[in-house]
């Protein structure tokens, strides 16, 4: 297939920082695609220009309809590193696509700070939540977060007071690359600066406080971490659930009767490029969820009014599903087991005599292991300890062939 869309990055020092090739894409192109900003740099040539809209797929959508004509985006910096060119790669063939990066703002922000760049985790806050940064803050790790506008760095300074990573240091480094390059350092307590320039990213060197909040990523985290109502996969059969869910980079989870959506958070947690539907009938038990998902850190969990069975149409088909409650609802584990794609993963506990006989007629529908578990902890006995078994759980993990 003829290549006919170019994806040209631009730094913030403009044409002067391209390469021929870039420039001779730019100069040919019969239309040319981008932002305010960047069709600003570029001299009137003839070309029909056309501006972002939203939402994005409406600008793909006018794209698709050039196929044909030389057709160039311009882009920032490296357009595949949370930029144009991911979205673009998804909705076009890669055949019909060229990329000319430019150095990155990643990149960039390494080489001033002195930081390796496989040593430091890089996020964007660009039309994401603030909360995503929750996910992140841990002792002495290092981030590259690229902003969203002038006043992403206050509200990064402020989430980490309040995270207790006060002494955390923040350097910000405004327009990167251009000869009005700048920075600003403090430490996120002490940070006072006013309204920063809209084009900046963020470098944080994480500093635990006394008070510091911050949670490993590896499955069961403590219950009391999750606000919930006593409707909660208890922290030791969490862990054993989310083992036998087996979260793997960019698989997709239905947690249906998801309570205090505590298996949906911890999946997002434990692997890179997850997604997750959390399925809850109970609105405020959805409110729960909505504020987990944030206080940890993924507040990109979908979360659907609903119940299953009824719930699940429409949605995108899971690679792992997990049944925590209403497992005696006619046709609910039926229905998981049809919509999961191949080698997908069925995992449903159940606690009741008739959930347990549920689990049972799956298995030998399905099959898969059967397992009981049975947890018991230390609690008080007047001035003594005694052991407390919680209510055994009775899981069922299947494997789709």
């Amino acid at each position: 297939m003829t290549v006919w869309l170019n994806v040209v990055g631009i730094g913030a020092d403009g044409l002067e920082g391209l390469s021929p090739a870039a420039r001779t894409l730019i100069a040919t192109a019969e239309i040319l695609i981008g932002g305010e900003r960047h069709l600003s740099m570029v001299p009137g040539n003839g070309a029909e220009r056309m501006g972002w809209q939203w939402p994005i797929e409406r600008t793909l959508d006018a794209i698709a309809a050039k196929r044909g004509k030389r057709v160039t985006v311009l882009a920032t910096g490296d357009p595949m590193s949370f930029g144009i060119g991911a979205a673009l790669s998804k909705h076009f063939d890669p055949s019909e696509m060229a990329v000319i990066p430019h150095i990155g703002a990643f990149a960039l922000a390494c080489a001033r700070l002195n930081w390796p760049l496989q040593e430091v985790e890089t996020l964007t806050l660009h039309g994401r939540p603030l909360e995503l940064l929750n996910l992140h803050m841990a002792p002495d790790a290092r981030l590259l977060i690229l902003s969203e506008d002038g006043d992403t760095p206050g509200k990064v300074a402020s989430l980490l007071k309040a995270r207790g990573f006060g002494p955390s240091r923040l350097v910000v480094l405004e327009e990167l690359g251009a000869a009005t390059e700048s920075r600003i350092e403090a430490t996120a307590q002490g940070w006072n600066a006013p309204r920063c320039k809209d084009l900046n990213t963020i470098g944080v060197e994480c500093r635990q406080g006394e008070d510091a909040a911050f949670h490993p990523r590896v499955p069961g985290l403590p219950d009391e971490v999750f606000e919930h109502d006593g409707q909660i996969t208890k922290r030791e059969v969490r862990a054993i659930t989310l083992s036998a869910l087996a979260p793997m980079p960019g698989a997709r989870l239905w947690d249906v009767g998801a309570g205090s959506g505590s298996i949906a958070i911890e999946w997002l947690r434990a692997a890179e490029r997850t997604e997750a539907t959390a399925i809850e009938r109970i609105a405020a038990r959805r409110a729960v969820i909505a504020r987990n998902a944030a206080a940890l850190g993924v507040p990109e969990l979908e979360i659907i009014e609903g119940e299953a069975p009824a719930a699940l149409d429409g949605l995108g088909a899971p690679d792992a599903v997990f049944i925590g409650g209403g497992l005696t609802a006619p046709g609910l584990i039926e229905a998981c087991w049809d919509a999961l794609r191949p080698k997908g993963r069925l995992v449903a506990n159940a606690v009741t005599v008739e959930s347990e006989a549920v689990l049972a007629r799956a298995r030998d529908s399905f099959g898969g292991r059967l397992t009981r578990i049975a947890i018991s902890r230390v609690e008080p006995l007047g001035q003594y300890g005694a052991w407390r078994g919680l209510i055994p759980v009775t899981q069922l993990a299947a494997m789709k062939t």
